[in-house]
């Protein structure tokens, strides 16, 4: 990993570059293809907020945010929340930071729209991402969302803070 990581708008120039990202063979059931996820932004554009994430000038993955959803969808609007939608760490780019790059990077964005959580949601299993997620300090809430698991983290600190 070096020091030139950033987020990067899906546009016509990186679409390639984004459709491009794969998870290794063996995660390819925990998380959706990045094709799929750039299909739900395109139909959720109010909420959804895809980007690719660079190092230097190298795709290494892809990640989609949600904001502001009304996350029981009962129609209250009392459970409103942001969060991490999709992260696709390219396969052999896995285990340098990355992924915790994309976690810091949406809280950031979180902090600067004046939110204080972070939502996420993933596949339980042993070979799924969880000790990822708690490691950055997530907590479970013991819900789940369809049939994933729901973690949170607490947000503190000014925007561009660590997670």
């Amino acid at each position: 990993m070096t020091t030139a990581l950033r987020l990067e708008k899906i546009t016509p120039g990186n679409l390639d570059a984004a459709l491009g990202i794969k998870v290794r063979p063996d995660q390819e059931h925990l998380v959706a293809p990045v094709v799929k996820s750039l299909a739900e932004a395109y139909v959720h554009p109010d909420v959804a907020w895809p980007r690719l994430i660079l190092d230097g000038d190298r795709a290494v993955g892809f990640l989609m945010a949600f904001f502001d959803i009304d996350f029981a969808d009962d129609g209250t609007g009392k459970d409103i929340r942001s969060g991490l939608w999709r992260l696709n760490i390219a396969a052999g780019e896995q285990g340098r930071g990355y992924g915790r790059f994309a976690v810091g990077a949406v809280a950031a964005e979180i902090r600067r729209r004046g939110g204080t959580r972070l939502t996420v949601t993933w596949e339980p299993g042993d070979d799924g991402p969880e000790r990822f997620y708690v490691g950055l300090g997530f907590r479970l809430t013991g819900e789940t969302s369809g049939d994933q698991t729901v973690g949170e983290l607490e947000l503190a600190g000014e925007p561009g803070g660590t997670v």
